[in-house]
């Protein structure tokens, strides 16, 4: 089984990117992601209202990093700490090396290739710091377009499982994408 350990935390860098640890100052963005219909479509949660609700999803990430459970990044553009995005690896099955990749971005920066960049760093921290053997997406099978970002970086479609969840009395479909190492490049 493998050892998670996400101390000290990482910042990851690409070429225009900088992946770094959420802070309590992102509430602002992290409420502008999480209340916004437009991001949150394909995702059933609830949809931030307030403040309070952002900064109880800023320590739920925050707690899962410093319990070893999970762990996100702060999307910015490098010389702008303004999050923009976020991306981290979610339920880790240290037992099967296995975790799931998650993101999501603020509407106005979609179609500028920020995803796809962002995605290819945090699989190489997954697939090399992590140690994982696969990591998924799962995502809705009408988010075409995260069908697309999935695909460029290598992602294959998995499974798609009908109407396996209930979220706001509609029941919703479930498509998974993954990645083994070995097809992973760098």
């Amino acid at each position: 089984m493998l050892e998670i350990n996400f101390h000290p935390f990482k910042n990851l860098e690409t070429e225009r990117l900088l992946l770094r640890r959420l802070a309590e100052t992102d509430v602002a963005e992290i409420l502008e992601l999480r209340s916004n219909p437009e991001t949150m479509k394909f995702i059933p949660r609830p949809i931030a209202k307030t403040k309070e609700e952002a900064l109880a999803h800023f320590k739920m990430i925050d707690d899962k990093i410093e319990n070893n459970e999970g762990i996100n990044w702060a999307i910015t553009l490098k010389g702008n700490p303004k999050l923009i995005g976020i991306i981290g690896h979610y339920r880790i099955q240290p037992e099967n090396h296995r975790c799931e990749i998650g993101y999501m971005i603020l509407p106005q920066y979609n179609g500028q290739g920020i995803v796809t960049e962002a995605i290819k760093v945090v699989l190489e921290y997954g697939f090399t710091d992590l140690q994982m053997h696969s990591i998924e997406a799962v995502i809705d099978p009408e988010n075409k377009a995260s069908e697309r970002v999935l695909q460029k970086n290598g992602f294959v479609k998995e499974a798609h499982i009908i109407e396996n969840e209930l979220w706001d009395g509609k029941f919703w479909d479930t498509v998974i994408y993954s990645i083994l190492k070995r097809n992973f490049k760098r």
